[in-house]
């Protein structure tokens, strides 16, 4: 083995003679004398059979450790926990899926640090797998390399491509009698035929995407479909890369997340319609590099680049379709071409960005065009801001076709009761429903909306109401959605003090971005001292979202839940 440029952390955890019973529980694994004086690398995964999202991870966390083994490394196997959003979606669960993402960072960091391993191989695959993952590599900050599991083919009804969401949306008709039981029993049977995660670019999806773009996975690893076999190989590569940084003097996660990295990551999720939850995660994870990156920063990349690629659920394709004209590469080639993107960011290769992109193959002029052809000037993502949202709000424009809304306010105290009202289609043409104490703090846990917006889309309705939201919604989202609302209600935001009937406008054309609750600033205070005087009773809490109520920030800043790693812990 050829010997590191740098000394292994690992030595501090098995070497000499204080060290001797570590060696016995290494040799107890099967280790001899080589591996144990190898790098030892750290080969985490969110695996499991929650969802066809996790279900093939653990597979190709197997063909890493292959890879790793080859070129001189001693992979270690562990799974790190998870929350699939698509079976705790619309119940109490959701309260968890944000919170997993942390968790998941937290697992990270408590791994390696504990077993001082010189390198993270990470394998992710539904919503908050992905931002977990890449925040504690960073946090970390050792030789690190991410990879994604990889989306599910479509589906297929009476011959129309369909996948998961169709189904949501035909739950709405079913209720509105637009269409029957056995319909939807027949879709559900055929919307996710494999495993992997959701097809369209939702929130998996694009934070793979994003991944890619920040240099932590390699180039044209996201689009993959995760059961074709291209992905055995892939994985086998991406480990042998990471051995090559370990040994090598490869660059550090902190090295490769930079403030140009990062509005690169804004630049793809714009440039791909991609999902909300988006601009919720990067600023996380520049907080991990000790980088301030907010919604603010966010919003300007967001408002310079342009739509480019047709995908759902704003456009007409899935992830299968992108893969197979070239992968995300086409993408960032056409965004680095139309000088939307930072070319001199460094990759897990230790190439630039652009040095990575130069065989990309060309846009399609279908599934993704050039920037001068360009589906929209502006992103699919708006950040809107007012007396409703003074610190941001966040709304999905791509596919949108009015961007303009005025309407009473409904009031919902939660999601459960705003569903309640949706299923027996108790609302009105033009209302503006309100649902809050479903942030960070007030709900815990920020849950997604998408089983109301799906709802009332297949109700006939989307166009004809808008829904304003201190929680998330789902990447697969769509209609005049905006969440995110900061400050939230917990945090004596507007929306807390909004009424049933106060008027609300919304504006998200690219020259207003407004979100605004028609009354006076002396009718504003006066419910502040309102509420002042006499506060809300929250429910009492316990275990892990107790914990989480108490430390977790605001929206606008990522909802993070802890201070920053100084430098000297590193």
């Amino acid at each position: 083995m050829t010997e590191p440029k740098k000394p292994l952390r690992s030595r501090t955890m098995h070497e000499g003679l204080l060290r001797a019973p570590t060696r016995g529980f290494l040799y107890a694994l099967g280790q001899d004398e080589d591996d144990i004086n190898a790098p030892h690398i750290g080969v985490l995964h969110t695996g499991g059979e929650m969802a066809p999202c996790n279900a093939n991870l653990r597979d190709q966390a197997m063909h890493a450790k292959t890879g790793i083994y080859a070129e001189g490394g001693t992979p270690h196997e562990c799974p790190i926990t998870s929350v699939a959003d698509g079976l705790s979606v619309a119940h109490s669960g959701m309260r968890f899926s944000l919170v997993s993402r942390d968790l998941i960072a937290d697992g990270v960091e408590a791994t390696v640090r504990a077993h001082q391993w010189d390198g993270v191989f990470a394998v992710g695959g539904c919503d908050k797998n992905m931002p977990g993952l890449v925040m504690g590599m960073v946090r970390c900050n050792v030789p690190s390399v991410f990879l994604f599991g990889g989306a599910a083919l479509p589906g297929y009804h009476r011959g129309n491509v369909i996948n998961i969401v169709d189904t949501y949306e035909t739950v709405g008709q079913v209720l509105a009698g637009k269409a029957t039981e056995e319909e939807l029993h027949a879709m559900t049977r055929t919307c996710v035929p494999t495993f992997g995660t959701c097809a369209g670019q939702y929130t998996a999806n694009t934070m793979a995407m994003v991944s890619e773009v920040l240099g932590l996975a390699l180039l044209g690893s996201s689009m993959v479909p995760a059961v074709y076999s291209e992905r055995a190989p892939l994985a086998r590569r991406a480990g042998r890369v990471l051995m090559r940084a370990v040994k090598g003097d490869g660059p550090l996660p902190r090295d490769i997340i930079t403030r140009e990295a990062l509005e690169n990551a804004c630049a793809v999720v714009a440039a791909t319609g991609g999902s909300t939850n988006a601009p919720l995660h990067i600023p996380a994870i520049a907080h991990e590099a000790g980088i301030r990156f907010d919604l603010e920063d966010v919003a300007k990349v967001l408002a310079r680049t342009p739509l480019i690629a047709n995908l759902k659920p704003g456009g007409r394709y899935l992830a299968r379709d992108v893969y197979h004209i070239g992968g995300a590469p086409v993408i960032l080639k056409a965004l680095l071409d139309g000088g939307h993107l930072h070319g001199h960011c460094m990759t897990i290769t230790g190439r630039t960005l652009a040095e990575e992109l130069q065989t990309a193959a060309a846009p399609d002029g279908e599934v993704v065009v050039s920037v001068r052809d360009a589906i929209a000037p502006t992103g699919g993502v708006a950040v809107l801001k007012g007396n409703l949202a003074p610190n941001g709000a966040l709304v999905k424009v791509a596919g949108l076709k009015k961007l303009q809304h005025r309407g009473p306010a409904r009031i919902f105290e939660s999601e459960e009761h705003c569903m309640e009202a949706v299923n027996k289609l108790s609302y009105n043409p033009g209302d503006v429903l309100i649902v809050r104490n479903e942030g960070p703090k007030g709900g815990p846990g920020m849950r997604e909306m998408l089983g109301i917006t799906a709802l009332i889309y297949g109700q006939g309705m989307g166009e004809q109401v808008a829904l304003v939201t201190d929680g998330r919604f789902s990447g697969a989202t769509r209609g005049l959605c905006v969440g995110y609302v900061s400050p939230e209600a917990a945090a004596d935001g507007m929306i807390g003090f909004l009424r049933d009937g106060d008027m609300v406008a919304i504006d998200a054309r690219p020259d207003a971005l407004q979100l605004h609750v028609e009354l006076s600033d002396r009718e504003i205070e006066r419910r502040r001292a309102e509420r002042a005087a006499s506060p809300p009773v929250h429910r009492r809490l316990g275990g892990l979202l107790q914990k989480y109520a108490a430390v977790v920030r605001s929206a606008h800043e990522g909802a993070i839940t802890h201070d920053g790693v100084p430098r000297e812990e590193l």
